[in-house]
């Protein structure tokens, strides 16, 4: 009975550890260094965006510049006059805020070419995980570029290298 009963109790151990989860562990940031047309087009948005700023900046000088300007011709001014250059000011504050909106805002203009640059380079590694996942029977894949809960994972679960290769990139 008691050989029964330990016999039983080995047979569930073993098929709950053969029905557990594969898991393996992948590093985006690594994958996405090394895939030059990921690189390009991060290059490529980050000189947008600085070009951007600089506009964004211009502007908004020329508004402190015309407000400087007003502060000191204000004694001077006819109360007409008063009213026509805080009205250009405000006009000029408010270009500066619908131009930065524009480029930064959260439907801009970097976020629609983020999207157009950077989406199918993601969709592509994106796939390229999944197939790997596929072909290895994993269940799960982790980042550990974006998991800071992961305090040790041993390099034999990394899969970073294999969805390089399946992307056409060998490291």
């Amino acid at each position: 009975m008691k050989k029964t009963v330990i016999t039983l109790l080995l047979a569930i151990v073993a098929a709950v550890a053969a029905h557990a989860q594969k898991f393996a562990l992948v590093d985006m940031e690594y994958i996405f260094s090394n895939v030059p047309s990921y690189e390009m087009a991060n290059e490529q948005l980050n000189q947008l965006s600085q070009r951007w700023q600089k506009e964004v900046e211009a502007v908004g000088k020329e508004a402190e510049t015309m407000y400087n300007s007003y502060l000191a011709d204000k004694v001077f001014l006819t109360d007409e006059q008063v009213k026509k250059r805080e009205a250009d000011i405000v006009a000029k504050e408010k270009e500066a805020t619908e131009l930065r909106m524009k480029y930064f805002g959260p439907e801009g203009e970097l976020y629609q070419k983020r999207q157009t640059l950077l989406k199918p380079i993601q969709d592509d590694v994106y796939n390229a995980v999944k197939k790997v996942a596929e072909e290895r029977g994993y269940q799960t894949i982790f980042d550990r570029a974006s998991s800071s809960d992961i305090v040790y994972a041993s390099p034999r679960i990394d899969i970073s290298n294999e969805v390089l290769a399946k992307l056409g990139y060998s490291n």
